[in-house]
């Protein structure tokens, strides 16, 4: 801190709060990366893709995404493990849904911090 800088002792007006973060340390590393998986464009992409297109199968994803079948295989496990995306293993392929569950927990945690 520089020399000239004092901490007050009392503050004469306590700001309002605008928010409440009564989540445990559990609960925010979930959040967090709950909120990192989405900060790509891709995943965000992928996410959208399945609002309108529940049940889809890596291929529809790789047909819909201009990028390569690994590419949308890792971006999957990453937003599986965030817990956006669920998926059903039917034969040789993965049929992939928004995991509702997760996202209604996001919400209300989201809708209590702002």
């Amino acid at each position: 801190m520089p020399a000239t800088w004092k901490v007050p002792s009392e503050s004469p007006v306590a700001p309002l709060a605008c928010c409440t973060l009564d989540i445990t340390l559990a609960e925010q590393q979930r959040l967090t990366a709950m909120f990192k998986a989405l900060g790509n464009v891709t995943r965000f992409a992928i996410v959208k893709y399945l609002v309108t297109h529940p049940d889809c199968i890596t291929g529809d994803i790789v047909e819909f995404l201009p990028i390569a079948q690994a590419t949308v295989s890792q971006h999957l496990k990453v937003l599986r493990a965030a817990g956006w995306i669920q998926g059903t293993i039917l034969g040789p392929a993965t049929s992939y849904c928004l995991d509702t569950a997760n996202i209604t927990w996001f919400r209300t945690k989201v809708g209590k911090i702002f």
